[in-house]
C-alpha cells in the first residue's frame, strides 16, 4: 500500500474542476478511506464472485502450523511437478526468504514486491514467461495486474488479508479454458478466515492433508517410470545403447536393473534446512450485527 501518499500528493494537486475515477482490485480499509477523502457522492460498482472464480480451478485448503509451510511446499511441488506456480506471501520479507529457501533447494524460483526497482521486477515477470524459471513468489501488490498465461497452480503460502484477494489471486490460474489447482495453507487460528472465502465465493474450499515424504517418493518414482517408458518410443536414439543393455542383462536380471535406473532417475526429497521467519496469524475481524 505503499502508493497511496503518492495517490494522496497527486490528487492534492489537481484543480478544482475534475472528475475522479478510482479502480482498485480490491477495497481494504486504506482505499476506502482514500474513496471517501477524494471522491464526492461516489457510486461503488463491485464484482460479483461469481464472476472472478473459475468453475476450471480446484481449490484446498492445508491446515498446516506457519513452520511447517515451507516443507509442505516443497513436498507439494515435488509430487505435483507444476508447469507454472504463482506463491503468494503476506510480506515482502517472506517472498525473499520463501524465494532463496527454494532456490537453495534446487528450484527455478524468483520473488517480486514493491521494494524492488521495475527493471528487476520487469526482468522476472520475464524469465517467469520464457519459461526460464517455473515458480514464481510474489505479494498481492506487486502482482497485480500481471496476466500470465499457463500458470497450472497458484499457493497461498499465506492468507490473503482480505477474501477478495483470495479470488484475484487464484483467478490466475484457469485460464484459456485450462485447468488449475490452487493450495492454501491455513494456521488453525485463520479459519474463520477460510470461511470468510467460502461465503464470499460461495463454494467450499476441500481439504487436503499435507503429503509425508513417503507419498514424495512415491511422486517422484511414478515420474521416473513416466520417463523411462516415454524413452521407449525413441527408438533411434535407444539404439547406440542395446548392445550394452544386452551384456547387462546376460549378468544381472532386467528387473534388478530396472530397479536400478529407476532408482537413478528418481529425485530424492530435498531436506536442506531452510530457515523462514514465523509471522503472527491474521487477526479476526468480528463481523458487525445487523449488517
Amino acid at each position: 500500500m505503499g502508493f497511496v501518499d503518492d495517490i494522496n500528493k497527486i490528487l492534492g494537486a489537481i484543480p478544482e474542476d475534475h472528475q475522479t475515477l478510482l479502480f482498485s482490485a480490491t477495497m481494504p480499509k486504506a482505499i476506502q478511506q482514500l474513496a471517501e477523502t477524494y471522491l464526492t457522492e461516489p457510486t461503488l460498482i463491485r464484482m460479483k464472485p461469481t464472476q472472478v472464480t473459475m468453475d476450471l480451478i480446484e481449490q484446498y485448503y492445508i491446515e498446516v502450523q506457519d513452520r511447517q509451510k515451507f516443507d509442505v511446499l516443497c513436498r507439494l511441488f515435488d509430487i505435483q511437478t507444476p508447469e507454472l506456480a504463482i506463491i503468494f506471501t503476506r510480506t515482502k520479507r517472506r517472498v525473499d526468504e520463501v524465494t532463496e529457501g527454494l532456490k537453495k533447494r534446487g528450484y527455478m524460483a524468483e520473488g517480486i514486491h514493491g521494494d524492488l526497482s521495475q527493471q528487476k521486477r520487469d526482468s522476472v515477470i520475464r524469465q517467469f514467461r520464457e519459461g526460464t524459471i517455473d515458480i514464481l513468489v510474489a505479494t498481492d501488490v506487486a502482482a497485480r495486474g500481471l496476466d500470465i498465461s499457463g500458470v497450472s497452480h497458484v499457493y497461498n503460502y499465506d492468507m490473503p488479508q482480505d477474501p477478495e484477494s483470495y479470488t484475484h489471486r487464484v483467478g490466475r490460474t484457469g485460464r484459456a479454458g485450462k485447468a488449475g489447482q490452487a493450495f492454501t495453507f491455513v494456521i488453525p487460528r485463520e479459519m474463520e478466515h477460510l470461511h470468510a472465502i467460502e461465503r464470499l465465493t460461495k463454494r467450499k474450499i476441500a481439504r487436503r492433508r499435507a503429503p509425508s515424504l513417503g507419498e514424495v517418493l512415491e511422486g517422484q518414482q511414478r515420474l521416473a517410470i513416466e520417463s523411462l517408458v516415454e524413452m521407449t518410443d525413441n527408438l533411434e536414439e535407444l539404439a547406440p545403447f542395446k548392445s550394452s543393455a544386452e551384456e547387462l542383462l546376460n549378468d544381472t536380471d532386467s528387473v534388478t536393473l530396472l530397479a536400478a535406473a529407476l532408482k537413478l532417475l528418481t529425485k530424492e526429497p530435498d531436506t536442506t534446512p531452510v530457515n523462514i521467519t514465523e509471522e503472527k496469524p491474521l487477526r479476526v475481524r468480528r463481523r458487525r450485527e445487523g449488517g
